[in-house]
């Protein structure tokens, strides 16, 4: 240790790139692959729900038996329609965090894990309502209704397992755009009219 430094400083005992104490150098030294990093928000699921508690869409990252996802589902719109207008939008549940945010008429509700960033998940749901927005025009609650395939399909464009695929609007935009050439009316294949 330098003279002069006092004695709780450890500048001298951090572990070094080769050191045994440096993480990767160890799991490399145990025959281990390295740990691998954590995403910055691995979703457990996302719930969109109505102030009136119809569920509307729902994507699930966890596998779990249909008994337990309506259990799931039915405590957590009763949770968050219970609080009121100016709480937190973050709360304790369980083991989980869960992020929702109130835009118009519908609720997007996440859950995370408890040491995953809220406001990472609280941006991650404000993109997703960006994108719903741009492909349908101020997108509201009859559109999730009657084009649910789309939200799911614009959902899997942009998350995939919990995880953000791709962050540029843009190039989510593109990729449904493309899914929408392909899924061109039958009519104008065959130039057979439509009744």
């Amino acid at each position: 240790m330098p003279a002069g430094c006092p004695p709780h400083s450890t500048t001298a005992s951090l572990p070094q790139h080769g050191d045994r104490g440096f993480p990767f150098a160890a799991a490399a030294a145990a025959g281990q692959a390295p740990p691998r990093p954590r995403p910055a928000a691995a979703m457990q699921f996302m719930l969109l729900f109505s102030r009136q508690g119809k569920l509307r869409l729902q994507k699930w990252y966890v596998p779990l038996s249909d008994k337990e996802k309506k259990k799931i589902t039915r405590e957590l719109v009763q949770t968050v329609l219970a609080r009121k207008p100016k709480m937190c939008s973050f709360l304790e549940w369980r083991d989980l965090k869960i992020v929702y945010k109130r835009y118009a008429s519908l609720y997007f509700c996440c859950a995370i894990e408890d040491q995953d960033n809220e406001l990472i998940t609280l941006e991650i749901i404000h993109r997703y309502v960006e994108l719903l927005d741009k492909y349908f025009g101020s997108v509201c609650e009859l559109d999730i209704i009657f084009n649910f395939e789309k939200a799911y399909f614009i959902l899997d464009e942009f998350l995939l397992g919990g995880e953000v695929q791709e962050t540029s609007k843009k190039n989510v935009l593109k990729a449904i755009e493309q899914a929408d050439l392909l899924q061109e009316p039958r009519h104008e294949y065959f130039n057979v009219p439509v009744y």
